[in-house]
Order: C-alpha cells, then sequence, then structure tokens
C-alpha cells in the first residue's frame, strides 16, 4: 500500500492529459514528450533565380555570416550581388541537384540521417522522444518545427546543429534561430543545445573509419589528405571564435587514431568570400601548391561538414579538383562527408544520449 505522500507524489507527477479533474472546455493538451531537432545550413527550394535569390538574400543578410554594417552591405546585396549570384550559384545546384526526388542532396542527406537517428531513438525510448529535423535557411524553417514539436506535447527541446566544430557563422547562427523561434510561444519548452563534437572519440573514429575505406580502395595510396574545412575570415579567430582552433584538433586528433605523421594530413580552409583575409592555406591554393610541388596523388576529406553539399559536391569535387589538375596533379580523390554512415549515426545518437542526460532515462 502506499502511503498518503507517496500517492500524493504520484498524482503530482502525472501529466496533465491524464487529470480527469479537466474542466470539459479546458484545451487539450498532448502527453508531455522530448524533441529533439536536428539542424543543418539550408537550401534553396529549386536552382532557378527566384529559389536562389531568396535563399540567398537570407543567408547573406545574416549579420553572423557577413557582419559588415548594413548600411554599407545591404544596397551592394541587393543591386549587385543577388542580380548576378543566383545565376551562377542556380548553374552550381544544377550540377548536383537531386533530380529525383526534386531536392538538393543537403536534403536528402538530412533526411536519410534523420530517419536513421528516430529509429536509434524509439529503440531506446519509446514514443517518448520526437526527432525532427530543420533549416537554418530555407525550409523547413527552425520556426515551423519548433512549432510542430510543441504541438506534439515536447515540454523539453533539445536543438542539435549538425557541425562538428563550433563557429558563429554556423553554429551560433542556428542557436540564434532557435531561441528566437520561442518568443512568440505561449508555452515556452525547456530547451537545450547539443555542443560541438569536434573532438569526440566516436566522430574521430567514424571520419577515420571513412579514410581507412577509402584508401583501401586505392592502387596507389595518396601522398597527402587534405582536410578542407569551411573558411571564415581570420578576424573571427581573433575576435575569440574558437572554430580554427577546433579544426586544427580535429585534424590532429585524426591524424593519431591513423598513425600517421604530420606530413601525411593537412588543414586547409575554402569557400573564402569578400575582399579580406579568411583562415589560411586556401584549399584551392594549397592542394596547386601540392601538385607544383611534385605531389600528384592526393585525397581531400571535408571534416567540418557532416552532410554533403554544394560546398563539398561542386566546390571540392569540380572546382578545387580542377585547380589540383591544373597545376600538373593527376590523381584527385574525394572523400564523402560522413552523412547517413552507421558510425556517424552511432556518434551523433551518442551526443544526443549525453545531452538528454536527466531528461528522460
Amino acid at each position: 500500500m502506499l502511503d498518503a505522500n507517496a500517492k500524493s507524489d504520484e498524482f503530482m507527477n502525472k501529466p496533465l492529459t491524464e487529470n480527469v479533474h479537466l474542466p470539459k472546455d479546458h484545451p487539450k493538451v498532448a502527453r508531455p514528450r522530448v524533441g529533439v531537432l536536428l539542424a543543418n545550413l539550408g537550401t534553396p527550394d529549386g536552382y532557378d533565380y527566384w529559389s536562389m535569390r531568396r535563399y540567398l538574400n537570407e543567408f547573406l543578410s545574416d549579420r553572423r555570416v557577413i557582419d559588415y554594417s548594413p548600411w554599407i552591405w545591404q544596397p551592394l546585396l541587393q543591386t549587385i550581388i543577388l542580380t548576378k549570384r543566383p545565376f551562377s550559384s542556380g548553374a552550381a545546384y544544377k550540377s548536383i541537384w537531386n533530380e529525383e526526388a526534386g531536392e538538393s542532396p543537403l536534403m536528402t542527406i538530412t533526411k536519410a540521417q534523420t530517419e536513421k537517428i528516430r529509429a536509434a531513438m524509439a529503440k531506446r525510448y519509446g514514443d517518448d522522444v520526437i526527432v525532427d529535423f530543420a533549416m537554418r535557411y530555407g525550409n523547413p524553417s527552425t520556426k515551423s518545427k519548433v512549432e510542430k514539436l510543441t504541438e506534439q506535447g515536447c515540454r523539453k527541446i533539445l536543438f542539435f546543429p549538425l557541425y562538428p566544430q563550433y563557429a558563429g557563422a554556423t553554429t551560433a547562427t542556428a542557436n540564434d534561430e532557435f531561441f528566437r523561434s520561442l518568443i512568440d510561444l505561449k508555452w515556452q519548452p525547456t530547451v537545450r543545445t547539443v555542443p560541438p563534437y569536434f573532438d569526440r572519440a566516436c566522430y574521430i573514429e567514424a571520419l577515420a573509419k571513412s579514410v581507412e575505406r577509402a584508401y583501401a580502395e586505392m592502387d596507389v595510396k595518396p601522398d597527402v589528405l587534405v582536410a578542407s574545412y569551411h573558411g571564415v575570415p581570420k578576424r573571427y579567430l581573433m575576435e575569440g571564435d574558437p572554430y580554427h582552433c577546433q579544426c586544427q584538433k580535429t585534424t590532429r586528433l585524426l591524424k593519431e587514431r591513423l598513425g600517421w605523421d604530420d606530413s601525411q594530413i593537412q588543414t586547409t580552409f575554402q569557400s573564402r568570400f569578400g575582399p579580406e583575409e579568411w583562415l589560411k592555406p586556401y584549399t584551392v591554393e594549397q592542394v596547386a601548391r601540392l601538385a607544383e610541388e611534385g605531389k600528384k596523388n592526393i585525397a581531400v576529406i571535408a571534416p567540418a561538414f557532416s552532410a554533403d553539399c554544394i560546398e563539398t559536391l561542386e566546390e571540392i569535387n569540380e572546382e578545387i579538383r580542377e585547380s589540383f589538375e591544373e597545376a600538373g596533379g593527376e590523381a584527385f580523390t574525394y572523400i564523402p562527408c560522413l552523412n547517413d554512415d552507421a558510425l556517424h549515426i552511432t556518434a551523433l545518437c551518442n551526443a544526443i544520449d549525453d545531452s538528454l542526460a536527466g531528461w528522460i532515462e
């Protein structure tokens, strides 16, 4: 038999929807659950001019991405950049577009990651945890998915920006958008964010296995593995952004796990935009130097991207490859992102489990 205090505790801990004393006219309240919201950068809805313009306008208007004064930047963006860039960016997206699904590869891969993480969470927690995804720019928006999760009864939401290394222009702006999405909610959920996972052993292991698989399929091993990370202005590092240091640590841990020496792997940065100095060395220039130095066989991996996208499938595998070959390079291998690889999904699920501690058994 339960004593009086135990009965009281049992009653107080029951979900509201099990309380038979709710008035008949009380709004319906869903059973309390926990939401896990994955977030990636984003994708245009199509590669036509107007889809590209909408997407680029949202992306390039983000002060976390371009922090110049709006009085200077917006006239330039609206009158020059967004007049021309949608055409070139649209052509780049068209070259990699998943025509069968009618979406970008990033969308296809993020959906696959979400399905596998959802299945893994269901095995652990049943239907007490709901897993969904959103994009920082474009669709589905973070706001729409937060609203959907709260409507499904998620009184707690774990937000997971899918960037291994933290950067203000990626992780922070995703978090900003998530927090903004809470402003209009009458009943805000309790929230947490997943920290960067750049040095987690299971993530490094997944990276190492992807390299080992790729190398095992080659008749001649590459002279150098180039770890190419998305770049940011060098000024951001000087202002306290930890991204550069976290990228360097990821490369070091990967090198140590593979048992290599410093000559076998290099860290570089890609996707430079604008006139100021960015983190160096620039990938597009470094691969050309390697070819000129006689390293004719290289491989490139992109540890900062959780899913293949325009920066990997088009920029690395087309533009950077071309720079290497024009400088005399002979063999260029791009090692795909971890995407929905089983070890990657395990690493992401482990990060989720750690962040759910105390919220659910």
